[in-house]
Formats: C-alpha cells, structure tokens, sequence
C-alpha cells in the first residue's frame, strides 16, 4: 500500500517542512520543544540565512546542513539531518558551530556582537553508544563549579535508532517529534490523531510530508534525492567489496590461510585506509570494536 507521507529524513523533504518561509512555524515550534532555553527566552521568528556546504564533501558522506537561520534575538542555529554514520561527525557539529560563530563579525566590528550558535542535528545512527538517551544536549561548563559561564555554544543530538517508543506511549511533544522523524513514512493515517493529541503542530508537519499536496516537480525532487542516495550506498559497497578481495589475495599471497584471523586484519587495515565507518568495518569482518579501534591507531 501506498504510503501518504513521505520520509522526513529525506534532503529535499525535510529541507521542503523545515527550510522555506511556507512552514517557518514548525521550525519555531520544533527549536522550540528541542532546545532547553533559559529565562524563557524562546524564539517568536526567524530569518533564514544562506547554508554554506562543500558538495563534495556532502556527497561523500551523505551529511546534510538543513537549515542555516537566525531569531529575533540574533542567536544562530543550524539544523542538520544526518542520514549516514560518519565517524568525524562529533567534530564536523563542532567545525561548523565555530564556522558560523566566527562569520558573524568582520576585523573591525567587537567581539560583544557575538550571539550565540546552536547546532542540532538528528542522526540516522547511534553517535554516542555509551548514553542509552535518544535525546542529549552539551553545553560548555566549568569543570569544578559546573557553571555555565561560556555561553554561546549548545548541541542538541536526536539519535533516532535509540528511540523505541510505540504511538500508545508517546507522551511528550520530544516524543512525537522523535517518532515523527522515525516512523512518519510508515505511518497509517488511522493512527494519525493518536500521534498528534493536543500537539497540532505535529499534525502540520505530517501535512506538509503529505505526497498527495506536492507538486509534481516536488516531487520528482524528492525521487532524485532517494536516488542520490542509492547510488551513494552503491558505491559505498562496491568499494568494500574491492577492498575485502584486494586484501584477501593480499593475505594468500602472503600465505595467510583463509578464514584465519591474520587475513581479517588485513582487509580491515585496507578498509581502514578507505576511511569506512569503524562499526561498519568490525561487523563485515568479524573483529571487535576494540580490535578495529587498535588497528586504527596503528594505520597510517
């Protein structure tokens, strides 16, 4: 059966709900319910500025900075849907948090113009396997008081595969947010009002994932995207493929046995070259993550 709504997870869908002036309302409403403001001071509107973004760099790892904007108060955010695990991930929210904090201001203007720079990203992937809550936020303290002094920089992470709600027992609008970008492409529209309760907002968005109200070259848009996509895992498991051959015919040549455990290392050494994902490396060749992490450290 034909699904209504599409993937929010999806570059061009979910830059279509939380990129354009036609639905600013539920990017307020979504900083809103996902950043833990202090005094109260919420955000009434938003500016969109200008995402700056290396293609290059956005198809090799499939990252995508969303949404680049600014409130009335002068505050920055930038709001990212990360659909493939990275392992510079960490560093590359930092990068650009830096990035967006230092284009503020030009030599000649004062550093008190600074406001502060709010990253939040949702991931498609566990980022930190050691937290067992979905939702994390950073902010920079002083190590002995635990007191906020440095102010302008706060991440915000949603890590999808760790929320494992079913719709009976979504309660809060952090849920149904979580459960809106996991489950939003399969979700039936009889279950629609159970998701939505007193949060329209939610409902909205579901609307604007609404396939039926798109227009056709919106569409096709988001079908181009699906097949980036692909063809960016395509290539992914060719390359891994090549790699894992290439190091098993270096391992026999070299009179390593197949199977043995001399040979996984060395194809995990040539994937490590690649610049796989670690998790991805330990479960194609059967090591552990502290074996693969070890052999990392000891690959140039």
């Amino acid at each position: 059966m034909l699904s209504k709504f599409l993937d929010p997870k999806n570059d061009f869908a979910f830059k279509k709900i939380f990129g354009t002036p036609k639905h600013k309302d539920i990017l307020i409403h979504f900083l809103n319910d996902m950043i833990d403001f202090k005094d109260n001071a919420i955000i009434e509107t938003v500016s969109f500025l200008k995402p700056s973004q290396d293609p290059d760099v956005a198809f090799a790892k499939q990252s995508i900075v969303d949404v680049l904007c600014t409130d009335q108060q002068g505050r920055q955010y930038i709001v990212e849907m990360q659909v493939a695990r990275t392992e510079a991930f960490v560093k590359r929210a930092q990068y650009y948090a830096a990035k967006a904090y230092v284009s503020q201001i030009n030599k000649s203007e004062a550093y008190h113009n600074l406001k502060e720079i709010i990253f939040l990203a949702i991931t498609d992937f566990v980022m930190f396997e050691h937290k067992p809550e979905y939702k994390s936020d950073h902010v920079i303290l002083d190590k002995n008081s635990h007191e906020q002094d440095l102010k302008d920089f706060y991440f915000c992470f949603l890590e999808l595969p760790k929320f494992k709600k079913k719709i009976s027992e979504l309660t809060t609008i952090v849920e149904k947010w979580a459960y809106f970008f996991k489950h939003a492409s399969d979700t039936k529209e009889a279950d629609l009002q159970k998701i939505i309760g007193n949060d329209q907002v939610i409902g909205q968005a579901y609307e604007a994932l609404n396939q039926f109200s798109w227009k056709p070259e919106d569409l096709l848009g988001y079908e181009q995207e699906l097949k980036r996509e692909r063809d960016a895992q395509s290539i992914l498991t060719v390359k891994i493929k090549d790699a894992i051959q290439n190091a098993t015919h270096k391992a026999k040549a070299e009179g390593i046995a197949e199977g043995r455990k001399e040979e996984k290392i060395e194809i995990a050494k040539a994937l490590l070259k690649q610049r796989l994902n670690l998790k991805q490396i330990a479960k194609v060749i059967g090591l552990s993550m502290q074996e693969i992490k070890s052999l990392k450290s000891h690959t140039k």
